[in-house]
């Protein structure tokens, strides 16, 4: 059987990366963040500094150009001028999702995981939200921020999102037919959520 992969989308604030860390740790396997842009890194021989770079640059629209169509598994050749492009780094990143679910189960956080592994089984997709309140207190505590600040911070945090979804599939993240289940983390906590999400991965994995 192929590895179990779950992966975690989630609203800025939400406790979504918390709760994905309890996941992997709770069910022995391995947690993937950030860390995959060095592996994209280590993948393609492009210094990890531009795959930062190319976050940074979804802040500022002008710099912004979405794909038209979503990643299928090309890279540029480290011959082309076009290898060290934004669409390559994204590319880069997407390889490396689908290469880790092909060989060990783990838990990925973001980077359009749901999108690009839509055809990989078996996979649970969440997606961990709350509502707009319950995220900001959670940023104001978490960021020691005022309600202002903390909400002009979920707001740019969820555009970025949209951004990089948008520069990795060409589709727009509030698609809902690329996850399997929504979790409100407000009804449960952090802890009864990643519970509950860890009783329906064990279900799915024995099917």
């Amino acid at each position: 059987m192929k590895p179990f992969v779950i992966t975690v989308a989630r609203g800025y604030g939400s406790g979504g990366k918390t709760i994905g860390k309890m996941l992997a740790e709770d069910l022995g396997v391995k947690y993937y963040d950030m860390e995959l842009l060095r592996l994209a890194s280590d993948e393609s021989g492009i210094n990890e500094h531009l795959f930062a770079e190319v976050d940074e640059k979804l802040k500022t629209p002008r710099l912004f150009k979405p794909r038209k169509s979503a990643y299928t598994g090309e890279v540029i050749p480290p011959d082309s001028e076009d290898f060290v492009s934004d669409q390559n780094l994204f590319n880069y990143q997407a390889k490396v999702i689908r290469d880790l679910a092909e060989k060990e189960s783990c838990v990925i956080i973001g980077r359009s995981a749901d999108y690009i592994l839509k055809e990989h089984k078996p996979i649970l997709r969440v997606f961990i939200y709350s509502p707009d309140e319950v995220r900001i207190k959670n940023v104001m505590e978490s960021h020691k921020v005022s309600e202002k600040e903390a909400k002009q911070i979920i707001l740019e945090t969820d555009k970025r999102y949209h951004k990089r979804h948008m520069a990795l599939t060409g589709s727009n993240r509030g698609d809902r037919h690329n996850r399997d289940i929504l979790i409100d983390s407000s009804l449960l906590g952090v802890d009864g959520t990643a519970r509950l999400i860890e009783t329906l991965a064990k279900q799915v994995e024995k099917q």
